[in-house]
């Protein structure tokens, strides 16, 4: 009985060995497979990476300058100069230029004009135009202007700082001199911040606003060719050397 009962304690030490030794290696299969799989942390970090990616592309607008050339030929030049006017109007923009010439004996009518277009509505309104008469040929040019507008904005800001604490120093000058000097640097970079704030309007205003140059111009006369000539020419001209 002592004997079965020494045999029964390793027994039962092995048993519950072999038990907890099962209920790890589940444990760390478990594990395993949790991390094997992809997990919500790891989709919303690549959601998140995605989602700072993509706002990071929208803060920074693509800055576009579009200019263009379009050369139609119509019966009424002037008139269709007018009907393009109207049609630069209705889409919100405006003609900056204008030279139009009635016909005359050596030259055909014509007219030049340049239009501002607002780049939203360059596409119909360019489909509008073309409708003026025979189009010959059109020429649209776009130039990326990001990094200009860009560095100007943060070149803006950081004169708008600085200014800033300056005046805030000048309020504290206590000598003539500092003030004087604190006077001279605020004028000298009020003068720069206007210039650069007068290049971001003029830039903002060429990516807004197409530009495009419209000519307008009539048919070439029709050049009539010499016919064959005349039995009679000879005598003709016989004639007249003798007259």
């Amino acid at each position: 009985m002592v004997t079965s009962r020494r045999l029964t304690v390793p027994a039962l030490v092995l048993v519950l060995g072999l038990a907890l030794t099962g209920c790890s290696a589940a444990g760390i299969g478990s594990t395993h497979s949790g991390s094997g799989a992809i997990s919500p942390g790891s989709v919303s970090s690549g959601n998140v990476s995605n989602g700072s990616a993509s706002a990071s592309s929208d803060v920074i607008k693509r800055q576009v300058v579009t200019t263009g050339t379009v050369v139609i030929t119509t019966a009424n030049p002037i008139g269709a100069a007018d009907k393009a006017a109207s049609i630069t109007d209705a889409a919100g923009g405006r003609v900056d230029d204008r030279n139009q010439s009635a016909a005359t004996t050596s030259a055909p009518a014509h007219a030049t004009l340049t239009l501002r277009i607002p780049s939203a509505r360059l596409t119909p309104a360019l489909a509008a135009l073309k409708k003026l008469g025979a189009v010959d040929s059109v020429s649209i040019a776009t130039n990326d202007v990001t990094t200009t507008s860009e560095d100007l904005g943060a070149r803006i800001t950081a004169l708008q700082t600085s200014i800033t604490r300056l005046l805030a120093l000048e309020s504290k000058a206590t000598t003539t001199t500092d003030l004087i000097a604190l006077e001279s640097d605020i004028a000298s970079r009020q003068g720069d911040l206007e210039s650069l704030t007068a290049q971001q309007r003029y830039l903002n205003d060429q990516v807004s606003m197409s530009t495009i140059t419209l000519q307008l111009l009539a048919p070439s006369p029709a050049v009539v060719k010499p016919g064959p000539p005349s039995p009679w020419s000879p005598f003709a001209a016989g004639l007249a050397g003798f007259g």
